[in-house]
């Protein structure tokens, strides 16, 4: 098993378990799928792609660092910076300066993750009443966006800075809006029905 560096942070793994979500989707969320769709092949049956963890940090260099550190923990993945594609004077931005960071969590990365998401950074969320169902893009693919890093567990409360949202995109094989809802609530996305 792969050890951890000393400069590497808590919340990145070497080599992963293999991940519950993906045992539940292929015991119950495809036969469940198979039916209410009536898909004549397994392959037919929507899957998760990869999950894209976005986070905006402004012009300054010194929060690219802490959210690039923060999202390192949360993920188990080396986030990239962003660059900005055009300048903004309003917001003291110019054309190349890196403004943000992101990570693409696919396989069994991207199924912890969102195994956590579900079961336990949601949850934490003050009055949380669920997930809006209008935040798909019309291809089964949902977005969805924190207002604090918080909620996740890998992020001590006492020595944070600042707190940053994040933009959270669930990308799957659905054709349609009405296959990803249901993909994604049978893997326990906590979706609201109205």
């Amino acid at each position: 098993m792969a050890r951890k560096g000393k400069d590497e942070p808590k919340g990145t793994q070497g080599k992963l378990p293999p991940a519950r979500l993906r045992k539940i989707y292929k015991e119950t969320v495809v036969p469940k799928l198979m039916e209410q769709f009536k898909f004549s092949s397994v392959m037919q049956v929507p899957k998760l792609v990869k999950v894209t963890v976005n986070m905006g940090t402004g012009a300054e260099e010194k929060e690219l660092d802490k959210s690039m550190l923060d999202m390192q923990i949360i993920t188990g993945q080396k986030p990239v910076s962003c660059a900005a594609r055009k300048s903004v004077s309003n917001f003291k931005v110019r054309e190349g300066m890196k403004v943000g960071c992101r990570v693409t969590l696919r396989g069994d990365r991207a199924y912890h993750f969102l195994d956590k998401l579900c079961t336990v950074a949601l949850p934490r969320i003050r009055d949380f009443q669920g997930l809006s169902p209008k935040s798909f893009d019309g291809r089964g693919n949902y977005s969805l966006g924190l207002k604090e890093q918080l909620v996740f567990p890998e992020i001590d409360y006492d020595s944070f800075d600042k707190i940053r949202g994040m933009d959270i995109t669930i990308v799957t094989t659905a054709k349609t809006d009405e296959e990803g809802r249901a993909f994604l609530k049978l893997l326990g996305l906590p979706l609201r029905d109205k």
